[in-house]
């Protein structure tokens, strides 16, 4: 068992529930984040470091089984417990198929969703750092985080520590407004002319990789940031 706190995801749209989820797990030790769809739960995810996520299924914008898929896309390993009032055998079987680790059905006693987490978190590595697997797909490319690497129609090319983080900032925050100060002080810690200068030189670069496939690309928003347009869904970012 870890002896730093376990951060985990919450994807709950009934708040009432949530809530009470959150209130509880964190009275047991660990650190809760409460989205209310799968949208926001997305973002939160490419955004935070979880060791676990706990996906209600019926939400709204992004469902729990969407959400798992994109989720896995980034992360292969990370642990997923589907918390739904579904109990069709067609359902659970859904859930498994996308490599959930357990399921529970509403209603439930909080404590056996405790035993669950904890059966669960048993069989994570203790060097989490190995455990998280970072490969996303970003349209005709497939972007390998701890590689620093880009790959598209079986050709690779390496790419820079600092090019692979903002290339994940970006892609977690895929076809909405991206603030320069926000990535700046994400990345950097700070925001000031010259770094700002620097992230210019680096997004060049980035578009330069992504050249390739035409329907990537990332618009300048003046005096605000950029926005990256990835075509179809948000599945990953």
């Amino acid at each position: 068992m870890f002896k730093e706190k376990l951060n985990i995801l919450l994807a709950e749209d009934d708040l009432n529930l949530g809530i009470l989820l959150v209130d509880y797990l964190e009275a047991e030790g660990f650190d809760v984040k409460l989205c209310k769809d799968g949208e926001l739960a997305l973002k939160a995810f490419h955004s935070n470091s979880f060791d676990l996520c706990l996906l209600d299924v019926m939400m709204p914008k992004m469902d729990g089984f969407s959400l798992a898929k994109a989720i896995r896309l980034t992360d292969k390993k990370i642990p997923l417990i589907f918390i739904t009032a579904k109990s069709l055998k067609e359902d659970k079987l859904k859930g498994y198929d996308l490599d959930a680790d357990d399921y529970i059905t509403k209603p439930f006693d909080e404590e056996e969703l405790l035993w669950k987490i904890k059966a669960v978190i048993r069989r994570i590595p203790e060097n989490k750092s190995e455990s998280r697997v970072e490969i996303i797909s970003i349209g005709d490319y497939i972007f390998d985080f701890n590689n620093q690497s880009l790959t598209i129609s079986g050709k690779t090319k390496r790419i820079t520590e600092k090019e692979c983080e903002i290339l994940r900032y970006i892609s977690g925050h895929r076809n909405q407004v991206i603030k320069r100060e926000e990535l700046l002080k994400e990345l950097w810690g700070e925001n000031d002319y010259f770094l700002g200068r620097s992230l210019d030189v680096f997004i060049t670069k980035i578009r330069k990789y992504l050249k390739d496939d035409p329907e990537l690309s990332i618009e300048n928003v003046f005096g605000v940031g950029f926005i990256f347009n990835v075509p179809g869904k948000q599945d990953n970012g």
